[in-house]
């Protein structure tokens, strides 16, 4: 954590020496990297891993943290400034690093089931696709923090993150507490 740390205070160093129109994408991604993962998966708790996410869904993302439509002030200041090809070019080499990988070790069978029986009758794999690797605008969930996806499914479910549109609060509207662990166990766990 130390290392990660002390990446994370250097990069933003950087970044905030630089003025934005100078910062090239490499410098930027050097900056994202740095609370992300430099190999595309995150070591940070509750930090997502964006490791072969599409890089529409990264596009958008980026822009909404650019124009404020999605607040979350360090990645808002981070966005302050990018022009839209800097943006384009930035999300195009965030999704070409590897996906992330699983925690090691052999999952509870009993909840994998479970989960997956869950996912599959909220269609879960209607969006994010039979491997839950996303596609165009919807996220890959496959292999993503554990920690970084419960948080996300109760910000759905409670209303406080907001999608494009309000499927995802709606498909969690009945999901207990408990089965969004489960699911974010399951999602985890996929490759």
């Amino acid at each position: 954590m130390k290392r990660g740390g002390a990446g994370l205070a250097a990069a933003l160093v950087l970044w905030c020496a630089i003025p934005a129109a100078a910062q090239s994408v490499q410098e930027r991604l050097t900056a994202c990297l740095a609370c992300h993962g430099e190999n595309g998966q995150s070591n940070m708790p509750l930090t997502p891993s964006l490791g072969a996410q599409p890089v529409f869904f990264l596009s958008i993302q980026m822009f909404m943290f650019r124009e404020k439509i999605r607040v979350v002030p360090l990645m808002n200041q981070m966005m302050q400034g990018i022009s839209n090809n800097d943006l384009n070019a930035l999300a195009a080499a965030i999704s070409k690093l590897p996906a992330p990988q699983p925690p090691a070790g052999a999952p509870d069978a009993a909840r994998m089931d479970a989960a997956r029986t869950l996912a599959e009758q909220n269609r879960c794999n209607i969006c994010h696709g039979g491997n839950y690797a996303g596609g165009e605008n919807v996220p890959r969930i496959a292999g993503q923090r554990e920690d970084y996806l419960a948080k996300t499914l109760r910000e759905y479910k409670s209303n406080t993150r907001r999608g494009y549109d309000a499927a995802m609060a709606d498909v969690l509207h009945s999901v207990s507490d408990e089965q969004l662990g489960d699911l974010a166990y399951f999602l985890s766990r996929l490759r």
